[in-house]
């Protein structure tokens, strides 16, 4: 598995890395035994960026990791973790964001007690508090590098403003934002800025939550709490017919390499990265042991100029697609902050 710099500092990644958040919530039921197998797989296919949330299971996926690292050397896996999303314990609903230096203290360490270990490699602020500047959270932030509990930072769901006020306060070295072949909003600016200042880039949702594998283009098969039962792309059957047609393209590229269409939306992030001078990393989320080989395989995976011709149309051809600067959970849980700070 060959290796990507996030950022100048010295973090290198696989160029495969693995969303570890569907192993607990969100993508349908989950089961412990096959989280830690799909886990164990990817280590042992090369795959050591490993992206975590004190978020996701409200603390149980940091646990379910800490597990699996009791049984791998520490120096054989890039942590990363994230921290500010605010959920109740007992019912998961979002109840808000928080940014400020007491709180960022603190969730470093329950982070590291559920994990585990005595440092993180790549912390995120989940997302930005409102009410505190980005500035304040990421000084405190730079506070956790300085005490050895922390070696990079990360932002995340984060626009080119905001990143340009973080670099200036500490060096960043990634920021995890949604990116896809058909999800692209975060070319406008923030791929430019991270450009610019040195910053690497971590697509979350690189697959399209599901879609680009050809898997899954509607609602049929899926649970009944899936997040994607809330996505039009997928819940509207014109969005979903017409989207299916789409993938021929893909297909067809992926059939030319003997690859799967999900091997040629990852090269062509991977792809994209070269081709901007831009460290990229995506991390396709899986909790099936074989769908992460999949995965894994697609970093050997180099397509053509012409491939990217063939791909570039197909944005602006996807139906139900269009992301906001914000998804709309994240914009839920803005609000409920905004809310608790009045």
């Amino acid at each position: 598995m060959d290796t990507i710099a996030l950022g100048t500092g010295g973090l290198r990644v696989s160029a495969i890395g693995l969303g570890c958040m569907g192993m607990s919530e969100f993508y349908g039921p989950a089961h412990h035994a096959d989280s830690l197998a799909a886990l164990r797989r990817a280590a042992e296919l090369g795959i050591d960026f490993l992206d975590t949330s004190d978020a996701y299971g409200i603390g149980a996926n940091e646990e379910l990791i800490g597990e699996f690292l009791r049984g791998t050397p520490r120096e054989n896996v890039v942590l990363a973790t994230k921290f500010g999303v605010l959920r109740d314990k007992e019912t998961g609903r979002p109840l808000g964001v928080r940014g400020d230096a007491q709180y960022v203290r603190e969730a470093c360490d329950a982070s590291l007690r559920r994990l585990g270990v005595d440092h993180i490699d790549l912390y995120y602020q989940h997302l930005a508090a409102p009410g505190t500047p980005i500035e304040e959270t990421v000084a405190a932030m730079a506070d956790l590098v300085t005490a050895g509990k922390v070696r990079h930072l990360g932002l995340s769901n984060i626009g080119p403003d905001q990143l340009r006020a973080a670099v200036a306060v500490h060096p960043i070295a990634a920021v995890q934002n949604e990116w896809s072949l058909f999800t692209r909003t975060s070319e406008a600016g923030l791929i430019p800025e991270c450009v610019r200042a040195g910053v690497g880039l971590v697509p979350y949702a690189p697959l399209g939550r599901g879609f680009l594998t050809g898997v899954y283009t509607s609602t049929e098969g899926l649970a009944a709490d899936d997040y994607r039962q809330a996505v039009p792309r997928f819940n509207d059957p014109a969005n979903s017919a017409h989207n299916a047609g789409l993938l021929k393209v893909l297909r067809e590229i992926a059939d030319a390499y003997q690859a799967t269409p999900g091997q040629v939306a990852l090269a062509w992030l991977i792809g994209q990265g070269g081709r901007l001078g831009l460290g990229v990393a995506p991390i396709p989320g899986s909790k099936n042991a074989d769908r992460v080989a999949e995965n894994a395989a697609a970093a050997g995976l180099s397509l053509t100029e012409a491939d990217y011709a063939a791909l570039e149309p197909l944005a602006d051809q996807v139906l139900g697609s269009a992301t906001p600067p914000l998804p709309a959970e994240i914009a839920r849980l803005r609000a409920a902050s905004q809310q608790a700070d009045e």
